[in-house]
């Protein structure tokens, strides 16, 4: 079957808004750029999210999600239409995102039929749905559900990608240099932030703790990244945690996250979006999750291990836990230490 957009000139792709879902999104780029080869694709995403596709195969041009204010709209329409895309594929599921691409001009929209969005849709897949609402599944395969409703191939085992380039590379390597870290050094990347919120997040004496056993047992350096935001988290962990690589004065932004999350022997998480550059680069990665629905990101965990206690709570998605965090404060150092163990003899 020929693809519903074999005709189409240029194409918009309306990025999913989170760091991990748009990493989690990149078997549907590597899908849109096999099957509309002659096609110019534009992303449009937000500007700090730019750096995660940086290098990459997919896009013809990047246009900047500005919507929050009609300044910014308009802003955001002039460069779609100087791109006159005949058509857009929505990989988020609100009313709002839909509204403004079809605002910008573009009347053929493809996504998920939800949220009362069929009457801004020229068409798209429904949602799994029980008795309870739309039923959790992989976002990698929610989101290539769009690319199989549209007549395009689909990989049997997508897997999510990220690319470095040589200049981004060269960048990476002389702040490596400059943190003391050489080719032999085992290196343990620690992410104790996470942006939706402090639910997602590990108590920091805890990441301190686990500094220690990481130095002491796996005779490990231990690197500490944090976006904008999490530098109290961060302050935290350094103040209790001895010769722990600070990056606050580097502002590592997402771009530089990929290189640096590539070197690490070992990445420990909370649940957020860094998770998934450890998925894509086949890095060891150990995800402590408390709040969210584990049947979200269940793909491609071959070389994860997901901390996690099942409570009568969760998975409650809440940003503020509204009770004492038992989902994060019950699981302890050792345990992730024990299990990080157990990840790197199964990878070796």
């Amino acid at each position: 079957m020929a693809p519903k957009l074999a005709e189409i000139e240029t194409l918009a792709v309306r990025c999913p808004n989170w760091v991990g879902d748009i990493v989690m999104a990149t078997p549907v780029f590597d899908c849109l750029r096999a099957g509309l080869p002659r096609t110019k694709i534009i992303g449009v995403l937000k500007r700090s999210a730019r750096g995660i596709v940086n290098d990459g195969p997919w896009f013809d041009g990047l246009i900047d999600v500005n919507d929050k204010s009609w300044t910014d709209f308009r802003r955001m329409r002039e460069q779609l239409r100087a791109w006159s895309p005949g058509a857009a594929i929505l990989l988020t599921n609100s009313m709002r995102s839909a509204l403004t691409i079809r605002l910008s001009g573009i009347r053929q929209l493809y996504g998920y039929r939800r949220q009362w969005r069929d009457l801004l849709l020229a068409g798209g897949p429904a949602p799994m749905r029980n008795g309870q609402g739309v039923v959790p599944q992989p976002m990698i395969e929610y989101y290539l559900e769009i690319c199989r409703w549209l007549g395009l191939d689909v990989p049997e085992r997508p897997r999510p990608t990220l690319y470095i380039g040589q200049d981004l590379r060269r960048r990476a390597d002389a702040m490596l240099q400059r943190y003391g870290i050489v080719e032999n050094d085992f290196l343990v990347g620690m992410n104790p932030g996470a942006s939706f919120g402090s639910s997602k997040c590990w108590p920091a004496e805890y990441f301190a703790e686990l500094a220690g056993l990481c130095q002491r047992n796996l005779k490990a350096k231990v690197i500490l990244f944090g976006g904008p935001g999490e530098e109290e988290i961060l302050r935290a962990i350094l103040d209790r945690a001895a010769e722990v690589i600070d990056t606050r004065p580097d502002r590592i932004d997402l771009e530089m996250l990929k290189p640096m999350v590539k070197r690490c022997n070992l990445f420990i998480t909370n649940d957020t979006g860094p998770r998934h550059y450890a998925v894509a680069f086949d890095i060891p990665a150990v995800v402590i999750m408390g709040p969210t629905d584990p049947r979200y990101t269940n793909a491609n965990l071959e070389h994860t291990v997901v901390v996690r206690k099942e409570l009568d709570c969760s998975p409650c998605h809440k940003k503020v836990c509204p009770r004492g965090h038992e989902c994060m404060r019950d699981i302890r150092p050792a345990e992730v230490f024990a299990a990080a163990e157990r990840l790197l003899n199964a990878c070796r």
